[in-house]
């Protein structure tokens, strides 16, 4: 397999042929793991959508089986994820508890099909125009929202805020509105997945945290909150049903736009950290398709979204997976799992979910990489800042827009900035020699600038500030090399026919070298022959060269 061609695993036969039994029982092996994992992960998944946590077990059985068929990063596990949880539950939560999980599956439908369009339009290059500063301030902001909001829950006290810091705020205001029951239980349960971290056994630990405090609250017959408190828990396996379609409104839109973008974007750092065994690049596209697919399925099932997880992705890594199969039998696992204890989810203590969340949400976060951007200069840190108070302070769905807009002002930003106007002065040895391209043009001379950078949106307008300004010049002949764009905005023509104009308002000419030849009718026609365009050619330079000449000659002819 060569790094960069097509996976032959694409073609669909291939992708859900079977191993041989020496891999599979390997991939047998390696899905119990995270199976055993995603029971904590889900149910607390389950709780963070507002939802009962039976729907979090759907997602992490049914989002691996799809997902582990179709998407192109092999060994990805797309199971429930924090962020997109708590995206969608701030989406859902205007709408009754007795409602809510049909909103909760048709929002995951809802953002399913937006992944598989992104997918199937090929927007996966698209990702790389969300600054990293404004992920990683959506994501921080997503942690510490997790940690405050679950502090009710942990400590057993009853609040009504409307964000998570108002929650957190409350229980520390009013101390005695806390459960002591609840908050040794809660604090119990971190301890032991803190114990678990420090033995290198977090699955272990987690695992501990949610059945130990469990079955010490019924022994000792505590007074504490327990998952069936919040509604009846299903038993056995969920039947396939379409959600309800009524339950749709422009916030639940607006949040699966929400938690598809969190979950795409996402999934494009899980394929970086566990690229394909033969070197092959699979495309963030082919991710979008499996992504997009995991979510069908677990709307289906009644389960909530799902994507590309980076620990448990790195847990199929650890456990041996060797093929895409690990993760379909994860799903499997999940199921036999639920088949035989889904009754005995409403016994769990709800402290310990929030322990859980806390516990995980704590650990996502990462003063260093907070540390890295805020260090990159002013332009980010006002950007990571900006994203994580949105996050704080507003719903989900409204943050990432803000991000999404941030994101666009900081590629405009970058245009604008990062663009270099230089001169290129033949030095007789038929060798060009680069300087800072000059404040005017020369008076009957030849002026062959280059441009690094874009020359689109802003860009067009830096350009247009950085020109040489041929005010008091007399005929100067300005060359712009051109070699490399093969697309050009409404903007750019605008500032190309300007600049045509005043050359012209004092005998002067501008000249277009190393142009694409798709692009040569098109500034013919727009520039009306103010512009003399040179197309490229294979030789690097020679447009120039040319170009050069025939300006040269025009001062020849009108000198």
């Amino acid at each position: 397999m060569v790094p960069g061609r097509p996976d032959p695993g694409d073609d669909l036969g291939m992708r859900l042929r079977f191993p041989s039994w020496r891999v599979a029982r390997r991939d047998l092996l390696a899905g119990l793991p995270n199976a055993v994992a995603s029971v904590p992960d889900g149910m607390a998944a389950g709780v963070l959508a507002g939802v009962s946590p039976v729907h979090g077990l759907y997602a992490s059985a049914f989002g691996p089986i799809a997902g582990g068929l179709t998407t192109g990063t092999r060994l990805m596990m797309v199971t429930t994820t924090s962020a997109a949880a708590l995206a969608a539950g701030n989406a859902v939560a205007g709408v009754a508890p007795a409602d809510r999980p049909g909103a909760l599956a048709l929002l995951t439908l809802v953002a399913g099909l937006m992944m598989v369009a992104a997918g199937l339009l090929r927007l996966g290059r698209f990702t790389r125009f969300v600054a990293h500063s404004v992920m990683t301030g959506l994501l921080t902001g997503i942690a510490v929202t997790i940690v405050l909001g679950q502090v009710p829950a942990l400590t057993g006290a009853e609040v009504d805020a409307d964000t998570s810091i108002g929650s957190a705020l409350a229980v520390l205001l009013h101390p005695g509105r806390v459960s002591l029951p609840a908050l040794l239980v809660g604090l119990g349960a971190l301890a032991l997945m803190l114990a678990g971290a420090l033995v290198r056994r977090p699955t272990l630990g987690a695992l501990a945290a949610l059945l130990v405090p469990t079955v010490v609250v019924a022994l000792a017959d505590l007074d504490v909150a327990t998952v069936a408190d919040s509604g009846d828990i299903p038993a056995g396996l969920p039947a396939p049903a379409l959600p309800d379609f009524t339950a749709f409104s422009p916030s639940l839109l607006a949040g699966a736009a929400a938690v598809a973008l969190i979950v795409l974007v996402q999934g494009v750092g899980v394929a970086e950290s566990a690229p394909n065994a033969d070197g092959s690049r699979p495309g963030a596209d082919r991710d979008f398709l499996g992504q997009g697919a995991g979510n069908l399925l677990s709307a289906l099932f009644r389960g909530q979204p799902v994507g590309g997880s980076v620990g448990q992705t790195a847990l199929n890594v650890t456990a041996g997976a060797r093929t895409r199969w690990a993760a379909v039998f994860a799903g499997g696992w999940m199921l036999v799992i639920l088949a035989l204890f889904a009754g005995l989810v409403g016994r769990v203590a709800q402290p310990t979910l929030a322990a859980i969340l806390i516990f995980a949400a704590a650990g996502s976060l990462s003063p260093a990489k907070v540390g890295g951007v805020v260090r990159t200069g002013l332009i980010p840190r006002i950007a990571v800042v900006a994203t994580f108070l949105a996050t704080l302070f507003l719903p989900v769905a409204a943050a990432v827009g803000v991000g999404v807009v941030l994101s666009l002002i900081l590629q405009l930003n970058r245009d604008a900035l990062d663009l270099t106007i230089v001169e290129l002065v033949p030095d007789g040895d038929h060798r060009l020699i680069e300087r800072p391209a000059p404040a005017q043009p020369a008076s009957d001379a030849v002026t062959l600038l280059d441009v690094y950078g874009s020359l689109l949106y802003a860009g067009a307008r830096t350009l247009q500030a950085r020109l040489p300004d041929p005010t008091g010049t007399r005929r100067p002949a300005v060359v712009l090399r051109m070699r490399g764009r093969v697309s050009l905005g409404a903007t750019f023509f605008v500032v190309l026919a300007d600049y045509a104009e005043r050359l012209g308002r004092v005998d002067g000419r501008l000249y277009l070298s190393g142009v694409d030849p798709g692009l040569v009718d098109q500034l013919d026609r727009l520039s009306a022959g103010r512009v003399r365009v040179v197309p490229a050619t294979a030789v690097v330079g020679e447009s120039s060269r040319l170009a050069y000449h025939l300006a040269q000659s025009y001062l020849v002819r009108t000198r």
